[in-house]
């Protein structure tokens, strides 16, 4: 069994992409996620990988897609209005079917707004946030642990299915610290790079990578064959985590950083004797419907709780489909929810239920 060993969160990401064989960092500086970058720097060059600091966000993504393309394992992160710059790129990403990481470490907006954390680039995480129709798988760690095993996953999923794969986290996941570990996971089979630009010498035909499609039934077909593809990721990764669902009242729906702080609320309202669970989405996209839609004949309401202005509570409703009362809570702007605040809110909604 490997060691564990107390890292602050950006760090830990970074070192989690390399043990998955991440050999491209491409990013550029902004805050909360500057020690990922900085962490790069001094590894990559350990483990006879390439970093380098662009000149800035869309340059970084546009690395991206090269080294992609050319079949290596690559990651860029940054923060919210640098993800917001690195929108075309990503775009350019899924509609070329290339496979990448990307990490977002959240802070307030809109704008520039605030370096303190927020979830509020949901939105922009999982309905595409570029043009086109497309979609990013959009994985959610709550704590370091589970973000070390998703890096390993995500390389994994991105290339299984030739897509970016995104990793939302938060300014409070950045920069806490947490002991964790690199484990091996169980690996997966995954398909030959067949399609990478590797030279004539790898592969006897020509590769040729392109999102430009000009004739109208052309890029038809090729969205259509996209949409197939986001059927099975749809089907095949929905990813939730719950705690006292079973025999709840109210359950709170939350993810990331704010799902630590409701499991906290969950605990105190328990002792107190309130039937209140919580249910944590791991994937945001593809949004775990079957497993919420499965609590919805045994509890009387929903409680959402999001650092941001109500994003995430609309995939919520559309999962609870009118059966019962979706309700909202949440702090803007670098504020954070507390145990407390959480908690009466849930006994506001468990008086208006029962």
């Amino acid at each position: 069994m490997s060691e564990r060993v107390l890292m602050k969160g950006n760090e830990a990401i970074a070192e989690a992409a390399i043990q998955a064989g991440c050999r491209f960092f491409f990013g550029y500086p902004i805050t909360p996620q500057n020690e990922l970058p900085e962490y790069m720097s001094r590894r990559m060059p350990q483990v006879e990988g390439t970093f380098l600091q662009a000149e800035s966000e869309v340059a970084a993504i546009n690395m991206v897609y090269g080294a992609a393309g050319a079949g290596a394992r690559v990651m860029t992160s940054s923060s919210s209005p640098g993800i917001s710059l690195k929108q075309e790129g990503i775009s350019y990403l899924a509609g070329a079917e290339l496979p990448a990481v990307i990490v977002n470490i959240v802070r307030g907006g809109p704008g520039l707004g605030s370096i303190q954390p927020s979830q509020g680039a949901y939105f922009q995480a999982v309905k595409g946030g570029g043009h086109g129709d497309y979609r990013l798988l959009v994985l959610a760690p709550a704590n370091l642990q589970e973000a070390v095993d998703l890096v390993t996953e995500a390389f994994d999923l991105a290339d299984l299915y030739r897509n970016p794969v995104l990793i939302l986290g938060d300014g409070l996941l950045g920069q806490m610290m947490e002991p964790v570990e690199f484990r091996k996971l169980p690996s997966r089979e995954l398909p030959p790079k067949t399609w990478a630009t590797t030279g004539m010498r790898h592969h006897p035909h020509k590769n040729i990578i392109n999102s430009l499609v000009l004739d109208a039934p052309g890029l038809e077909k090729h969205i259509l064959h996209l949409q197939e593809k986001y059927a099975r990721m749809n089907l095949h990764e929905q990813r939730a985590k719950s705690l006292h669902c079973a025999d709840a009242e109210v359950v709170i729906v939350a993810y990331g950083s704010t799902a630590r702080i409701a499991k906290t609320a969950v605990m105190s309202l328990r002792q107190s004797g309130l039937k209140v669970g919580l249910f944590r989405p791991v994937t945001l996209w593809p949004f775990p419907v079957n497993t919420l839609s499965e609590l919805v004949p045994k509890v009387k309401a929903f409680l959402t709780v999001e650092m941001n202005a109500g994003q995430m509570v609309e995939d919520v409703k559309l999962a609870v489909n009118g059966a019962r009362p979706v309700h909202f809570y949440g702090r803007m702007g670098g504020m954070v929810p507390t145990p407390e605040e959480i908690s009466s809110e849930c006994v506001r909604v468990l008086g208006g239920v029962r």
